[in-house]
């Protein structure tokens, strides 16, 4: 029998459930949705110099609430904070620090205006992210994370693909979610007037 490639299948991991149970979820979504703060004192994107959060970071026209360290418990986050934060710091960083992506952090990242912007943002570092992974082959992948991980620099980059995959399957999962939350909370205000 031969050594099992492992690239294809931790691409398949999560290419299975972009393809098949997320992606498609998330087109049409609106910046109604995007934005919605279903409980007072939601994290967001918001235009500069507006929101409550101790820090706002961000070097366009648009800021994401930020704290470091995060409060007790965590704030309650909207979609475009959700989407901000796998766009940047899931994706985005981990582009730049492996796959040679313009350098980005949530500081100085430019946050999306709108729904479908941030999902164009989404796209294009999915994609980065994919090729990427797929240019490691097999012997990239057993490669130490180096430095860019912190205290997780001697774990192979497979470690750190596993991580990116579940991060991607949590927080894409709660934004759909959230879609849902908003399409039936809307459609009871809508039927009852």
């Amino acid at each position: 029998m031969s050594d099992q490639p492992w690239n294809p299948l931790l691409r398949d991991q999560i290419a299975w459930h972009w393809t098949h149970q997320l992606r498609d979820r998330l087109d049409g979504l609106t910046d109604d949705e995007y934005f919605w703060e279903p409980v007072a004192g939601c994290w967001s994107v918001r235009p500069r110099g507006t929101g409550t959060a101790p820090v706002r970071v961000g070097s366009g026209a648009m800021t994401i609430d930020f704290a470091m360290p995060q409060p007790d418990p965590p704030p309650f986050t909207t979609i475009a904070w959700r989407l901000g934060h796998v766009i940047v710091g899931v994706l985005a960083a981990r582009n730049a620090a492996h796959f040679g992506r313009a350098p980005t952090d949530y500081q100085s990242f430019e946050y999306a205006e709108t729904a479908g912007d941030a999902l164009a943002q989404l796209d294009a570092e999915y994609a980065t992210w994919m090729a990427g992974v797929e240019s490691l082959g097999e012997t990239g992948l057993a490669r130490p994370c180096g430095p860019a991980e912190g205290p997780y620099a001697d774990h192979p980059l497979a470690a750190l693909v596993l991580h990116v995959n579940r991060e991607l399957i949590h927080h894409l999962a709660e934004v759909c979610l959230l879609r849902d939350l908003h399409l039936h909370t809307h459609r009871k205000t809508q039927e009852t007037n």
